[in-house]
């Protein structure tokens, strides 16, 4: 069955889920590729919507409600969707939670929102704290083909559906809770990634801002998403692109470089794919030029915050050189602006904080357990809230950039990796933008480390090129020649030390805590003298 945009206004995700399960009944909304260990599972938009009803039934038997919570600890797949839209059919808020964080990460979200159920996969022993009561994920699978509850809630479009949590890398994770309407203007925002019909291959967890947020655009255009096995390896990427007939990829760039890397993909079939997406750090100029060549499709990036949950992002047709060194321009409906510290416009060209404004930004920040039904008993922590989101609608996000000429925005660093040495900023992803094409590496990362003279230093960790053995002292050298041939001295990094590997998040970024805390105990590599 050709999959149909969904026709006429709806007021809730549910009306979008219950117009997709009548427009496109027998398209596929979700799919499990096959594994080794793992059949091919697929569920189509009506069944989604059964299923979702039956699931409901079970979580309304235990108390969810408008305005209750349900945290999800869950893997990625098709079972963490049907109990994410039996809570938001029930009025209830989904709390996705990750399932990489730490214990007391979270406990801390447990603590936070004291959920009436929480769903666990099956031999995963359930978190410290008030869970509320305890559902496996086989106890929802069975309810599925269940009855539904007696009766469903009135909804409103103010009404909180998700929060969402932050990584957590520069303290405990903050919740960003978005209602019905932030999930529509999401869905008006997301332009050329989504057309009715697509097939859509993305490795970010479901407990993520680019899954939870994106569920009003998916079923609204009949797509198809196809859910990436984890632990995401590149040889299944290839392999899922090829068999699922995938049409829109995405991937962070240290991904996209390992699927480039496979030999299989130059004998696969991926000639469904219309368009390829990537984002989250910087993208190399030759990187957009090989996953053009490899794919035979645009390569686009994209960038948000979690509390934004839109942003900004290139289109088909923009040069390489703006695809690798910029994030593009706002997407529909989203106003952009980089600012400094007193939220005053910076010229073109001028380092600021970057500030976004659209209907999809975040409500708050999650303050506590809700006090009633619905958006009148919702939470905010209004102090973290008011800290960022002004009342004018402008969220002032961690990031640092400029704008320039053509108005394209540009990424320096993010604020908690701002480094101040010898009384001057130096944004690290400017330093690695500058260095990142340096003869003999594949990858470089700057975090900052204190110094007792300058305050703070910067540590450049590089992993060289395959065959390369490089000495570190002439390395150093060289990446500061490099570094003060287009930025300012200061800027040169004063360390080098050679890795093999970068360390990673989760979200397949590299972890610059990790790097800050080896850059702390490790005594060995090059210093600037």
């Amino acid at each position: 069955m050709t999959a149909r945009q969904i026709e006429g206004e709806h007021a809730t995700l549910v009306d979008v889920l219950r117009a997709a399960a009548r427009t496109n009944a027998d398209v596929e909304a979700y799919v499990e590729p096959a594994t080794a260990g793992h059949a091919r599972q697929a569920l189509t938009f009506a069944g989604w919507d059964r299923a979702a009803d039956g699931v409901a039934g079970l979580l309304a038997s235990h108390g969810v409600g408008p305005g209750t919570v349900v945290c999800l600890l869950l893997p990625s797949s098709i079972d963490y969707m049907v109990c994410y839209s039996a809570a938001v059919r029930l009025g209830a808020i989904t709390s996705g939670i990750n399932l990489r964080l730490g214990a007391p990460e979270v406990a801390s979200i447990v603590e936070r929102t004291r959920p009436s159920v929480t769903v666990v996969d099956d031999g995963l022993e359930p978190p410290d704290g008030p869970t509320g009561t305890v559902l496996t994920r086989a106890a929802c699978v069975a309810a599925a083909d269940g009855p539904p509850p007696g009766a469903w809630p009135d909804l409103d479009p103010s009404d909180p559906v998700a929060v969402v949590w932050t990584s957590g890398t520069t303290g405990l994770p903050k919740g960003a809770v978005f209602d019905h309407d932030n999930l529509h203007a999401v869905a008006d925002g997301t332009d050329v990634l989504s057309e009715a019909g697509d097939r859509r291959l993305s490795p970010l967890p479901f407990a993520h801002v680019g899954s939870m947020t994106r569920v009003w655009d998916e079923a609204a255009n009949g797509v198809t998403t196809v859910i990436t096995p984890t632990p995401w390896k590149a040889v299944d990427a290839v392999r899922v692109m090829e068999a699922e007939r995938i049409t829109v990829a995405q991937g962070v760039p240290t991904q996209w470089a390992l699927v480039l890397a496979r030999p299989e993909l130059a004998a696969a079939d991926v000639t469904s794919l219309r368009i390829a997406g990537t984002g989250a750090s910087r993208v190399p100029a030759e990187l957009v030029a090989a996953m053009r060549e490899a794919l035979g499709v645009p390569a686009v990036v994209r960038y948000t915050s979690t509390e934004a949950s839109l942003g900004t992002g290139t289109v088909p047709g923009d040069p390489d050189e703006a695809v690798a060194t910029s994030v593009g321009r706002p997407v529909p409906g989203v106003s952009l602006m980089v600012a400094d510290d007193d939220g005053s416009p910076m010229p073109a060209g001028e380092v600021g904080r970057v500030r976004l404004r659209s209907a999809a930004v975040m409500r708050g920040y999650w303050g506590g357990p809700p006090t009633g039904p619905g958006a009148a008993g919702l939470v905010l922590d209004r102090r973290g809230t008011d800290a960022v989101l002004a009342d004018d609608g402008w969220l002032t996000t961690g990031d640092f950039g400029f704008l320039d000429g053509d108005g394209r925005l540009h990424l320096v660093g993010r604020a908690n990796e701002l480094y101040i040495r010898g009384g001057y900023n130096v944004y690290p992803a400017e330093v690695e933008g500058a260095l990142g094409d340096y003869p003999g590496i594949d990858q470089i990362a700057v975090v900052g480390l204190p110094d007792p003279v300058l305050g703070e230093v910067g540590v450049a960790f590089v992993v060289p090129a395959a065959g390369v053995d490089p000495d570190p002292d002439e390395l150093l050298a060289g990446l500061r020649d490099a570094a003060r041939a287009t930025l300012a001295d200061y800027k040169a990094p004063d360390r080098v030390v050679v890795l093999d590997r970068l360390p990673l998040t989760s979200m397949m970024k590299v972890d610059k805590r990790a790097l800050a805390d080896q850059a702390a105990q490790d005594t060995n590599g090059a210093h600037a003298r």
